[in-house]
């Protein structure tokens, strides 16, 4: 039997594989940072129907080790199925066993989604649904942060932008842009239609690719968050941030939707701008009309669980939504989805998943031609 995680993503240590019935592993620790909660590992040379138990030991001292409670770990035989299995987090570690069917599985904190996929993501959308590669950044170790443009009206006001997986174990979050992307591939489609009449959308589907690859949590090569760094961003600790924002300074902001994942709450939500400087009443009325509308199509999402709300004036600003939203006055929002499951329609079998992900990105798409008139006054 052999345990490895030398492949894109791939995040844990071996302390003692003895006894197949309690392995005891570790999470490794993101690149010159404290954060760490994101595994994704293959064990080969298993015997089918024999049970094997696996333990990570250092869950507890994760970063939100309060997120262990509820949750189950995923599991594939092919990299294209996942599977949920009951998993117990009870003295600090997070334990969890499986009678595989075949000889090989890969466990993870949620569906990976490859830097190959990605790649592949980003030549569909050029050749299926009309983007172009509107600009290229890099990464601190020189990987492709691409920024894809679709416009199919040159005389359209409105820029709306979309960026995700500043977070990089956050991996539902190119699952959701992937779904996006999909369904911009429909040229019959009447919302999307309406939609590039008046707007031109922004996308940047991976913003921390070196942290993705690595197996990171929350953080980028050098150890930084980049939702902290949006009033600071550097072009040597923090590029991938900065070319964004040197991008939106040049074509303007319309509506920006930063797109993350959730390790504690069980539901789909939103937050907002409430807690800026100058926030206004029309921005309130933006923000209960993408909710309200979200909700009124059937998507998974709701409004009764989340983050607390931002006192006034007491946001903290150097996150994506509250800065982009401050600088361009616009309606701005973090989507957050689930590393568990969305409790309003629970599915036991795979929980929140990629499939689920890509469909909320295809709902917001719906969301936004809806709104896209009233952007501005």
């Amino acid at each position: 039997m052999n345990i490895s995680c030398n492949f894109d993503s791939g995040n844990i240590e071996v302390i003692d594989a003895s006894n197949p019935q309690r392995m005891l592993l570790a999470m490794r620790h993101d690149l010159n940072s404290y954060h760490f909660q994101w595994f994704h590992f293959n064990v080969d040379g298993l015997t089918p129907g024999q049970r094997y138990g696996f333990s990570l030991t250092n869950a507890g001292e994760s970063a939100y080790s309060n997120a262990w409670v509820g949750y189950n770990a995923v599991a594939s035989y092919d990299q294209i199925n996942w599977f949920r299995v009951s998993s117990c987090f009870e003295n600090g570690a997070l334990d969890f066993t499986i009678e595989p069917s075949r000889a090989q599985v890969w466990f993870a904190y949620f569906e990976p989604y490859s830097r190959a996929r990605h790649d592949g993501l980003i030549e569909q959308a050029q050749s299926k649904a009309g983007a172009e590669l509107f600009a290229t950044g890099k990464s601190i170790e020189g990987r492709d942060i691409q920024l894809l443009r679709v416009s199919r009206n040159p005389n359209a006001l409105r820029k709306i932008w979309i960026i995700a997986q500043q977070h990089p174990g956050e991996h539902m979050a190119e699952w959701f842009m992937e779904g996006l992307i999909e369904r911009l591939q429909n040229r019959d489609d009447a919302e999307l239609n309406a939609l590039l009449q008046q707007a031109d959308l922004y996308l940047v589907p991976n913003m921390n690719p070196d942290g993705a690859f690595r197996g990171h949590l929350r953080t980028n090569a050098a150890g930084k968050d980049l939702n902290r760094a949006w009033q600071a961003a550097s072009a040597s600790e923090t590029p991938e941030v900065f070319f964004v924002q040197q991008q939106m300074r040049q074509i303007g902001v319309d509506l920006f939707l930063d797109i993350h994942g959730d390790e504690e709450i069980p539901h789909v939500f939103t937050a907002g701008c409430e807690g800026n400087p100058g926030y206004s009443q029309r921005l309130a009325q933006l923000e209960e009309e993408f909710r309200r509308r979200l909700v009124g199509i059937g998507a998974e999402f709701q409004t009764a669980f989340g983050y607390a709300r931002d006192q006034p004036g007491q946001a903290n600003i150097t996150l994506a939504c509250n800065a982009v939203g401050l600088e361009f006055d616009c309606l701005s929002f973090t989507i957050e989805m689930p590393f568990k499951d969305h409790d309003d329609r629970p599915n036991a079998v795979t929980g929140w998943n990629g499939q689920r992900s890509m469909q909320l990105g295809k709902d917001v798409l719906s969301v936004t031609a809806a709104m896209v008139g009233g952007l501005r006054d």
